[in-house]
This record gives structure tokens, sequence and C-alpha cells, in this order.
């Protein structure tokens, strides 16, 4: 029989992508916001810093609610507190910049709440037959909105100036707030078993748990993820001083990203994982190398048209086997919430000192050569991750459950 997702499923690929089109559209212009209101490197970071503690906070504390009650709930807080952050960016305006510290916290709090409920809904709405293709539209949706949200916001603040930030926010709240509304008809999930605080730490310091190398490899990682995620869109806006060419670099770079995706998840096979995976890190490493000649906007197109032609090959097999991790037995199924957690804290660590070393970096000089090298030994970290999962990524993944 065909796969197919049924109504629920597709409601939840709905949300989702309402989701990632209004996160989209003003995520890649927050940090440009500020930083035309006060220049500062510094701040910049310690606002990207407690996005990722009230990240992991969400993760780590809202795990119980979200086994033990209603995850439904949790995700639609997730979505409502994306509301208020942008609510109020639009309503404080340039004075957000003195509230800096209050909106990290809401932003990190709103990406938590919302990503450990979908990780953990997204198992129990699919089954074994049909969670490929729900991957599938899951990938095809994000990266569409990563290509053409931020375009339309790069011609809008072109057209508009700074009145176009204003209209990009209210879009992101109208966009959210249908998601909220659509979510109320997502049908509550039973509760599962008790939440055992002790699983994430346990599987962590256990050596013979597969566990063990797969967390020091997410946080390789996210000693890459950290800093980038916030940085380089910064970095292509701070090179042109135009939010136009800033859209345009998201969507040159997520067309060569969607493209080299459907390539690699089509034909990467298993067997390959291992090779793919390295060879994929050390490309990736290299292409910071068309910044070492100058800090400029074409430069910054080739460096990441190079990390969206290659990061695929990294990407794909790690997140294959940290979810495969997941349904690797009964047992893992039934603490899945406790292995995104798990999953979650491993990343959370590498990008929090990923970051605290860009604060670090920038008190002592904000060259633009210095911060190149600091992306370019950042950008080396997937090989380690490469490394330690180089005989996880070679094994069969195991026969999916259906819940």
């Amino acid at each position: 029989m065909q796969a197919r997702l049924d109504g629920q499923t597709k409601l939840l690929l709905l949300v989702y992508g309402l989701f990632a089109c209004a996160n989209a559209f003003s995520g890649t212009f927050v940090n440009v916001f500020l930083w035309k209101v006060r220049p500062d490197y510094a701040l910049i970071g310690w606002f990207a810093l407690l996005q990722q503690l009230s990240l992991g906070a969400a993760f780590v504390l809202g795990g119980k609610w979200v086994k033990e009650h209603n995850k439904m709930n949790y995700l639609r807080l997730g979505i409502i507190l994306a509301v208020a952050f942008y609510t109020l960016v639009l309503i404080l305006g340039k004075g957000a910049i003195d509230w800096i510290w209050l909106l990290g916290i809401i932003l990190g709090l709103a990406m938590g709440a919302f990503w450990l409920s979908f990780n953990v809904v997204y198992f129990e709405v699919t089954e074994a037959n049909n969670r490929d293709i729900f991957n599938g539209w899951v990938g095809l949706i994000g990266s569409g909105s990563t290509m053409i949200a931020p375009w339309l916001s790069g011609l809008l603040i072109g057209r508009f100036a700074d009145q176009g930030y204003n209209y990009m926010f209210m879009a992101s709240i109208v966009i959210f707030s249908i998601g909220v509304v659509l979510s109320f008809w997502l049908k509550k999930r039973p509760p599962g078993r008790a939440y055992q605080w002790n699983i994430p730490l346990k599987l962590w310091l256990r050596k013979a748990s597969l566990w063990h190398p797969t967390f020091f490899a997410l946080a390789a990682q996210g000693l890459r993820d950290g800093a980038f995620g916030f940085l380089i869109g910064l970095l292509v806006f701070v090179a042109t001083s135009n939010e136009v060419k800033l859209g345009n670099y998201t969507l040159w770079t997520s067309i060569v990203g969607l493209i080299s995706f459907y390539i690699v998840g089509r034909f990467m096979t298993w067997r390959y994982r291992s090779v793919g995976m390295l060879a994929g890190t050390i490309a990736m490493a290299l292409s910071v190398i068309p910044l070492f000649v100058k800090v400029h906007y074409v430069t910054f197109l080739l460096f990441g048209i190079g990390m969206a032609l290659t990061s695929p090959l990294f990407v794909i097999p790690m997140t294959s086997t940290t979810f495969d991790l997941m349904a690797e037995n009964d047992e893992a199924v039934n603490q899945r919430v406790e292995l995104t957690v798990l999953r979650e804290l491993g990343l959370f660590v590498g990008r929090s000192l990923s970051i605290l070393a860009f604060i670090g970096l920038v008190s002592i000089s904000t060259k633009a050569e210095v911060i190149v090298i600091f992306l370019a030994i950042i950008g080396c970290m997937p090989i380690i991750s490469a490394w330690l999962m180089r005989k996880l990524v070679q094994r069969k993944a195991p026969t999916p459950t259906t819940s």
C-alpha cells in the first residue's frame, strides 16, 4: 500500500510551515535591526547566548511536561511566545536594544518550546511507512521558507527603508498567529510514562552507550553552529550595508542548499555515510578560504554557496544517525523525549561555548581578519563530529517503530 499522510499529519506540516515561514521572514534581519541601533558585536553575541540558554532551559524543564501532559499546549506556547517577541520588538522599536536581555530569553523559550514539542509529536503522528515522506516535506518547506522569506524581507526593507522592518515584523506576527489558531485543530496526544530526569545524564556518562560519542559529536557540531547561526548574516550586512543584498545572499545559498540536499538525500546510501561525512566536513572547512582573500559580498557569496553545497554531506547522515538511535529499540522509543533533550543538550553545549568564545574574541579585537580566522577555526569543528560518528553512521538504521 502506498504511504500517505493523514489529516492530522498534514495539519502538523501546515503549522510547521507557518512557523518556519514567519521565523524566516524576520529571523534573518533581527540582528541587523539591533546592529543598526547599536553596532556592537559583543551585544549581539550576548543576545544569541541568551537565546541558547533559554532554549536549553525550555528543553530540559519542558521535557517532563511534554512527556506527561499536553504536548500540544507546549507547542502552542512556543508559537505564542514568538508572537510576543516580535510584538515587543515592534512596540519598542529602536528601544528594543535596551531590552535585549528579556527579548533574548523570550525568543529562546519560544524556539525551545516549539521544537521540543514538534520533534516529539512528529514521531507520534507518523508511522514507519510515511515518516520519510513527512521528513521530506519538512525539508522542502523549511528550505522553501529560508529561500523566499528573507529575500522578500530584503526587498521590503529596500523599498520602505526602516518602515520596512515594521512591515516585516507585522507579517511575522500575523503568520505566527494563524499558526496558533490552526494548532487548536491538532488533537491532544496521549501522555507517556513518567519523565526520567536522569536518563540524559546517565547515557552521556556511560562510555559503553552509543550516546556517549554522539553527545560529543553534537557538541562539536554546535561549536560551529553557535556562532555561524547569528554571525554570517550579520557579517554580510556589515560588509554591504544593504538588506537587499543580504536577502539575495540567503536566496542564492538556499537554492544551492536545496538542490544539494535533494541530491545527497537521494543518492547517499548508508554504506557511504562515513566517507561522505568526512569529505563534507573537510569541504565545509575549506569554504572559508575566499574570505581570507577579501571580506566582500562576492567572497561571502562564494563562502555561502560552498557551505550550502557541501554541508548536506555532513548534516544528513549526522541527523539521520541521531534519530535512528531514538528508534534503536522499544526502550529508546519510550525514552524519545529524554533522548531529544539529550540531543539538544549536546548541541546547546557546543553552541554556547562557541558564542562565549566569540564574545571574548570581539572584546579584544573586531578586525575583519580576526573574525575570519575565528570562522575558520570553528568551521573545522564538524570534522571532529565526523570522526566521532564514523562507526555509528555506518550502521544500518533500525526497523522503524510506529509510535
